[in-house]
C-alpha cells in the first residue's frame, strides 16, 4: 500500500535545487516584515479577477509513495492567456545581478505551483512570473515563462524522484523510532520524589498545546524528567520535534548523555546538538576559511550525499560526529549541523536558535513549529539572554573607519558611512555635554540611513574582496542589520539611550522587559516548557517570560531533607564598601572551615578582584593547600580540566575558588564526595549600574517592585544556583556557608529554599 508523505512546496524543491536554494547566496529582505510589506505592494497591483495568497495542493505519486504537496502562491493573475502563477521574491541585493536563470530554486517553486493549480483546475497551459522587489528601492524586475501541462506533470515526478531517496529513509527511520519510543522504559528503575509529577506536568502541557512553568529542585533528574515524555508524545504522533534550548554549553552536555542513556535503553532517534560557529569552524589549517573554503565551495553540490549519509549510519549526532562527517564529505561543519537540524528529530541548541531574531532558524516550516515542543533549560537564565537578543547596539567609530577606508575605494559606501557617522555627530552635539542621553523613541532617519549603508556594504561584499577593509566592513554591516532588525521590534518596552565619551558616542536599543517578544517567539510552537530549580519568585518568572493567564506553572518541592544540608551563616557585610575591611574575617571562616572539615570545597565570590583577594589571603594561610581559582575566558578544555580536579578519592582535598554567576555557579553535577562543602560570599546583586537602574525605573513606573525586579531577584538566583551545586542526589550530604548579613533579612530569607532557612549562625 503506498506511503503518503506530507510536504510542503518550498522544503522539497529546496532539497532538489540546493545549488540554486535561497540559503546559497540569494539576500532576502532584512526582516520577515520587510518582506511582507513587498509582497503586499506587489499585490496591490493586481486585478480584480486576481487572487493572492491562494492554498493550492495535489498529490504526486512515485513508486511506493504518494507525495502530498501543498503551498501557498503569492498570486494568481487571470488575464486573456493562461492563469498566470506569480511568485514575489523580496530581496536587499541589486536586481541588476539577478538575471532570468540566477536560481533556478524560484523557477521550481513557481512551476510546482503551477502543475498544481493546473491539474486541481484542467488547464492545459500554465504561465509563471518570478518578480523580485528591492528593499527598500522598492525597484521590481520581472521574468515570464509559459508551460504546459505535460512538461509541468514531468518536472513534478522528477521532483519527486530526487526526492524520493530521502523522503524513504525518513519514513523507515519514523518507523523504526516510533516502535521503539513504544517499547521505551523510563531509564532507572525507580522514580525519584517529584519525577514522576514533573513528567506528567510535561506530557500534559504537550498533549494541551499550553506551556509550561516548572520549578523543580536540583538533583531529581530535570533533564531525562522533560525529555522521556516530550519523546513519548512524539512517539503517539502529537510531536514531531523536539528543541532542547540551553544556555550554556555544559548542559548541553547533561541534555546528551540523558538522550544517550535512552538509546541504551533501545531508544532510535536522531539527536542533532549544534555547535557554535567559531567553534565548529576547522580554521585555516585545514583550508577552512572565508576566502576560497575548501569546505564551503561546492557546498550544495555535496551535502544531499552527506546528510542520506549521516542520517543512514547515525542517531546520536554530537559534534565530534558532525566534524567527521564534514571531512569526509568536504563539507563546512556548521552548516552541516544546521542541515542535519532540519532533518533532525531532536535538536539540543543555544537559546538563540529560537529566540534571537538574528539567529533563529529561518527555514523552519511553520507547520513543523506548530508540532514541535521547546523544553528550555535553567530557563531563569532566558530573562537576561532575551534582553540582550533583543537589544542591538551601534558605535559612530565604526562608521567613522569605514568612511575613511572606502573613501577612494567605494565613494558610494563612503558617502552612506558619512551620512550615518554625521548623525552621531548630532547627537553629541544636542546632548549638551551630558554623558548620557536616555529617549523613549527611536533616533530619527536613524533607520533610513542605516538601510542606505547596508545596500551599499552589500554591494561591496558582494565583490568577493579580502583583506583587512573587508573584516572591518563585515563588522559594521552586521551591527547595522542587528539594529534595522531591532528597530522594528521597539515599542514601549524599550528604551534608548546615548554615551558620549570624546569623539566616541554609544547608542543602544535596550529592551527593557523581553516578555512579550519572547512570548511571540514562542507563539508558534505547540508547546514550551520552561523549567529550572531556581525559577524563584515563580510569579517574577512568568512574568519575565512571557507566561499568559492559562499556562501552566508546578513548584515541586526538595526531595531531600535538611538533616542532609549543614547551613550555616555567617553575618557579615559583603557591600561593596565593606569588601575590604570584612576580607580577612571571611579569609579566617574559610581557614577554619577547611581545617575542621577537610573535603572538596567551592567557594563562590562576588567578582574576579574579590575572587583574588580572599584567594591570595587563603593561600598565606594554607601555603600548601591543593587550590584552584577560575580564570578569565577559560577555554572549554580548562574548564573540564577544573571541573575534573575535583575527584572523590583524592588523597588531598582541593579548595576551588569560583565567581557567583560564572560558569561554575550552575549546570555543574559534582555528585557525593566529589564535592563537599559550598560558601556562598554575598547575596548575588548585580553591581550598581545605568543600565540596571533604568530597568528598576521602568518596573516602578509599571507598578512593580523595579528594585527587586533588577537587581535583588537576578542577584538571589545567583546564590540559589551556586549552593545547589552541593546536594545532588539522595546520599549527598555537606555544608553550606553564606556570608553576608542580608540573609537573615525578610526581604532575602523567604527567597531561600525550604531546607536552607534550618541554618546556624557562625
Amino acid at each position: 500500500m503506498p506511503h503518503t508523505i506530507q510536504i510542503s512546496v518550498r522544503p522539497l524543491v529546496e532539497y532538489v535545487f540546493r545549488s540554486g536554494s535561497i540559503t546559497s547566496g540569494f539576500r532576502t529582505a532584512t526582516t520577515l516584515t520587510e518582506g511582507t510589506r513587498a509582497h503586499q505592494q506587489i499585490q496591490r497591483e493586481y486585478g480584480e479577477q486576481d487572487q493572492k495568497e491562494v492554498h493550492l495542493e495535489a498529490e504526486i505519486p512515485y513508486e511506493d509513495l504518494i507525495f502530498a504537496v501543498e503551498g501557498r502562491c503569492d498570486g494568481l493573475i487571470v488575464g486573456e492567456g493562461p492563469v498566470m502563477i506569480d511568485e514575489i521574491k523580496s530581496t536587499s541585493g541589486n536586481l541588476d545581478d539577478i538575471g532570468e536563470d540566477s536560481y533556478p530554486v524560484h523557477w521550481a517553486q513557481a512551476k510546482m505551483y503551477a502543475y498544481m493549480y493546473a491539474k486541481q483546475h484542467g488547464d492545459e497551459e500554465m504561465a509563471v512570473q518570478l518578480t523580485y522587489f528591492q528593499i527598500p528601492a522598492g525597484n521590481i524586475k520581472r521574468f515570464q515563462r509559459t508551460f504546459g501541462f505535460e512538461e509541468l506533470e514531468r518536472f513534478a515526478l522528477e521532483v519527486a524522484e530526487a526526492y524520493a531517496p530521502y523522503a524513504t529513509l525518513l519514513r523507515e527511520h519514523a518507523e523504526r523510532r516510533n516502535a521503539s519510543i513504544r517499547d521505551l522504559a523510563f531509564s532507572f528503575p525507580a522514580y525519584r520524589t517529584g519525577q514522576r509529577k514533573l513528567m506528567g506536568a510535561v506530557y500534559k502541557s504537550i498533549g494541551e498545546a499550553r506551556r509550561l512553568f516548572a520549578k523543580a529542585p536540583t538533583g531529581i533528574g530535570k533533564t531525562i524528567s522533560t525529555l522521556f515524555p516530550s519523546i513519548k508524545a512524539m512517539g503517539e504522533g502529537t510531536v514531531q520535534r523536539i528543541f532542547y534550548l540551553t544556555a550554556k554549553t555544559i548542559t548541553r552536555t547533561a541534555a546528551e548523555e540523558a538522550v544517550a542513556l535512552m538509546q541504551s535503553g533501545g531508544l532510535h532517534m536522531h539527536t542533532v546538538t549544534l555547535t557554535a560557529k567559531d567553534k565548529i569552524c576547522f580554521g585555516a589549517e585545514e583550508g577552512c576559511g572565508q576566502e576560497s573554503c575548501v569546505f564551503s565551495e561546492g557546498y550544495y553540490d555535496r551535502i544531499n550525499g552527506a546528510i542520506l549519509d549521516l542520517l543512514q549510519h547515525e542517531t546520536s549526532i554530537t559534534r565530534p560526529v558532525i566534524e567527521a562527517y564534514a571531512r569526509k564529505h568536504r563539507v563546512c561543519p556548521f552548516e552541516f549541523s544546521l542541515d542535519a537540524a532540519y532533518a533532525a528529530d531532536a535538536v539540543i541548541c543555544d537559546y538563540n536558535y529560537v529566540f534571537d531574531p538574528r539567529v533563529s532558524f529561518k527555514r523552519m516550516p511553520e507547520e513543523v513549529k506548530k508540532r514541535s515542543v521547546l523544553l528550555v533549560d535553567e530557563a531563569h537564565n532566558l530573562v537576561d539572554r532575551a534582553r540582550g537578543m533583543f537589544s542591538a547596539e551601534l558605535r559612530k567609530s565604526m562608521f567613522l573607519d569605514i568612511q575613511r577606508t572606502f573613501k577612494e575605494i567605494n565613494p558610494g559606501l563612503y558617502q552612506a558611512a558619512k551620512t550615518v557617522n554625521n548623525r552621531f555627530i548630532v547627537f553629541r552635539k544636542v546632548s549638551n555635554e551630558e554623558e548620557r542621553i536616555v529617549g523613549s523613541h527611536q533616533p530619527e532617519m536613524m533607520d533610513e540611513l542605516l538601510e542606505d549603508f547596508v545596500l551599499h556594504a552589500e554591494a561591496e561584499l558582494m565583490t568577493g574582496k579580502g583583506g583587512e577593509e573587508v573584516e572591518q566592513l563585515l563588522e559594521c554591516y552586521f551591527a547595522a542589520q542587528a539594529y534595522l532588525r531591532i528597530s522594528k521590534l521597539y515599542d514601549d518596552r524599550f528604551v534608548t539611550y546615548a554615551e558620549m565619551d570624546g569623539n566616541e558616542v554609544f547608542l543602544k536599543l535596550f529592551c527593557l522587559d523581553p516578555s512579550f517578544l519572547l512570548q511571540q517567539a514562542g507563539k508558534n510552537y505547540r508547546s514550551t516548557v520552561l523549567f529550572s530549580a531556581t525559577l524563584t519568585p515563580l510569579m517574577y518568572y512568568r512574568d519575565m517570560l512571557g507566561a499568559e493567564e492559562e499556562d501552566y506553572s508546578l513548584s515541586i518541592p526538595s526531595p531531600f531533607s535538611h538533616e542532609q544540608l549543614d547551613v550555616r551563616l555567617m553575618p557579615t557585610s559583603t557591600r561593596y564598601k565593606d569588601r575590604d575591611r570584612n576580607k580577612d574575617a571571611i579569609v579566617n571562616m574559610l581557614d577554619k572551615l577547611v581545617k575542621e572539615k577537610p573535603v572538596n570545597t567551592l567557594v563562590f565570590l562576588p567578582s574576579y578582584p574579590y575572587m583574588q583577594a580572599v584567594y591570595d589571603g587563603f593561600t598565606v594561610l594554607n601555603p600548601g593547600a591543593r587550590t584552584l581559582i577560575q580564570g578569565h575566558a577559560m577555554r572549554e578544555d580548562e574548564r573540564e580540566s577544573f571541573l575534573d580536579s575535583f575527584q572523590a578519592d583524592a588523597k588531598v582535598p582541593l579548595i576551588g575558588f569560583a565567581v557567583m554567576g560564572g560558569i561554575f555557579s550552575e549546570g555543574i553535577d559534582l555528585k557525593g564526595d566529589r564535592l563537599a562543602s559550598v560558601v556562598v560570599v554575598g547575596v548575588g546583586l548585580p553591581q550598581l549600574s545605568f543600565e540596571n537602574d533604568i530597568i528598576k525605573e521602568y518596573f516602578d513606573r509599571n507598578e512593580k517592585n523595579g528594585y527587586d525586579y533588577a537587581y535583588v531577584y537576578p542577584g538571589m538566583n545567583k546564590v540559589l544556583q551556586a549552593g545547589g551545586r552541593l546536594i545532588r542526589s539522595e546520599e549527598d550530604r555537606g555544608t553550606l556557608v553564606l556570608v553576608d548579613d542580608r540573609f537573615q533579612n525578610r526581604q532575602y530569607h523567604a527567597l531561600l529554599p525550604e531546607e536552607w532557612r534550618y541554618y546556624r549562625r557562625i
